[in-house]
């Protein structure tokens, strides 16, 4: 007797049982996970893996690779995963081929690889004109689009997944540079592309506002909560806690109408100003969740803090309603020491990465001012 067929009902029950970490990005979904991946903040010697380390099944949908911090002479530093690189002749870029096969694994596992613009480093202030910051969109188009034949590439043949801004001080011309990259990626119909954004949670944000102002359709924003007097640790003061005011932002400021909006929060207690436990970060999950229709995730900084964190990562998978199945952060890398429960602030240097050096790279923060006075 042949073996019977599976029903089209039993093949989507399996469907429905598939981890959610097989997806990148979701724009109708409210478990999205971003990471920030990049820079070794947790600063131990093992504490930053390579990147296709963090691609398996483990419900995080989107790593941003952190950062280009310089746009107008191009520049990239990734911290420690800068040792595996090597000097692009004539440039201030890396050649990074460790870094491009990552990226090729990662999108292969589903992920959304997004390339971070900026930091807390970021010093040109944006562009003089807005020609100049169009010609600026285009160099990094060609550097990190889909002109794989363009020079200089410092992740080679290897296409991101679109850009995510991250400015702590003040821009000036950056709505045609953003409106330059948004209509390049818009032009490319071999796969979807995504713009997104981290802004503080200080409203408007003064790095961003023009940007956010209604000029650019970014898919979400991480929001930082943290560093901040609005952020998650003040969840319980209604003065402080202002999620309500980006959701008013998503549905009538922003251009694209279907934005979400990510609560960022440290992955761990030396990662940032104003961390919170798991199960406390999983209480403002639901009621958050359930109050604001933006609501699409949780954005963490940085990868080294949240894999040196036990366990953090499945309790926020499980607060969101995501199953990621498989091998995830109950395995600790690497050792970090965090500097405080709540009030930490980034240790920074304006050092530069030399390519080959082994050891620790010092990590261009995320933030720079010292919570809660930003």
């Amino acid at each position: 007797m042949a073996p019977s067929l599976p029903s089209l009902a039993s093949i989507a029950s399996v469907l429905a049982l598939a981890p959610s970490a097989l997806a990148g990005f979701t724009a109708s979904a409210t478990d999205n996970i971003s990471v920030y991946w990049g820079q070794n903040s947790a600063g131990g010697a093992s504490t930053q893996g390579r990147l296709k380390e963090y691609c398996t099944d483990n419900g995080i949908n989107v790593i941003n690779v952190s950062f280009l911090i310089s746009i107008r002479t191009p520049a990239v530093n990734f911290a420690s995963a800068s040792d595996k690189c090597t000097a692009i002749a004539g440039t201030s870029l890396l050649s990074c081929p460790e870094i491009e096969e990552d990226i090729k694994y990662c999108q292969s596992q589903g992920k959304t690889i997004l390339l971070s613009i900026g930091g807390a480093t970021y010093t040109e202030g944006g562009f003089s004109d807005s020609a100049s910051a169009t010609a600026a969109a285009k160099t990094v188009w060609d550097l990190f689009g889909s002109n794989t034949n363009a020079a200089n590439r410092p992740f080679g043949s290897a296409v991101v997944d679109g850009f995510d801004f991250d400015f702590e001080s003040g821009t000036q011309n950056f709505v045609p540079f953003a409106s330059e990259l948004r209509s390049l990626m818009d032009a490319d119909s071999s796969k979807t592309y995504y713009l997104s954004a981290a802004p503080q949670c200080v409203y408007p944000d003064a790095a961003m506002n023009d940007m956010l102002n209604g000029a650019i359709a970014f898919d979400w924003i991480n929001i930082q909560f943290y560093n901040n007097w609005c952020g998650v640790v003040n969840f319980a003061n209604p003065n402080a806690w202002n999620f309500n005011v980006w959701d008013d932002w998503a549905h009538n400021t922003s251009k694209n109408p279907n934005v979400k909006v990510l609560i960022g929060v440290p992955a761990n207690t030396g990662a940032g100003g104003g961390y919170v436990s798991a199960s406390t970060l999983g209480s403002i999950i639901t009621d958050t969740k359930s109050q604001y229709s933006s609501f699409g995730g949780v954005m963490m900084w940085d990868m080294s803090q949240l894999y040196a964190n036990n366990g953090f990562l499945d309790s926020v998978r499980s607060s969101l309603g995501g199953s990621g199945g498989g091998s995830t952060t109950t395995t600790t890398r690497g050792t970090a020491t965090p500097t405080s429960t709540t009030m930490s602030t980034s240790t920074r240097t304006t050092s530069s990465t030399t390519p080959g050096q082994t050891g620790v790279v010092p990590q261009w923060g995320q933030y720079d001012l010292p919570f809660p006075f930003r």
